[in-house]
């Protein structure tokens, strides 16, 4: 079986509570940075609370521009408010955990991770033998963390 292990990051120009709360945001339904990727919806509790769960879409040539549609369902582990965020992929086409971390730096900035370990599950398991589906996540998610740096940085400290 196919199993991915893989780790983004960016250096986002504001402070870890303000990544924080963006990434919190979004994973609500803002749809303001990981868009035209990934689109997340709130299903039960809080995202940023232990046993909240999200529906997270991935559209594959972007929201509203047909192509496949990778639907997936994440639950909250754990959360160290402002610096991790853990989340097990428990229903859907991905099975297995994720870790975000936020991890401030001494000039005001910070360093946002995403660690990604999952498995493809149903139909998407066939395509993972034809197609880098790890190299496609990296794609959208340091495009999503650029996107968030241009919106922050744009914000007066």
């Amino acid at each position: 079986m196919t199993t991915y292990d893989l780790i983004d990051e960016a250096v986002i120009d504001a402070p870890a509570d303000t990544v924080w709360d963006a990434l919190v945001a979004e994973f609500r339904g803002a749809r303001k940075w990981w868009v035209p990727h990934n689109t997340f919806t709130a299903v039960s509790g809080a995202p940023d609370e232990v046993g909240g769960t999200v529906g997270v879409v991935v559209h594959t040539k972007g929201v509203d521009k047909g192509g496949l549609k990778l639907r997936f369902t994440s639950r909250t582990v754990a959360v160290d408010p402002g610096r991790r965020l853990d989340i097990e992929y428990v229903d859907g086409v991905f099975r297995g955990p994720s870790t975000f971390l936020l991890e401030p730096l001494p000039d005001g900035r910070t360093r946002l991770s995403m660690h990604f370990t999952g498995s493809p599950h149903g139909w998407l398991k066939a395509l993972a033998k034809v197609a880098d589906l790890g190299a496609e996540h990296s794609k959208a998610t340091l495009a999503a963390f650029a996107s968030l740096q241009r919106q922050l940085s744009a914000v007066p400290r």
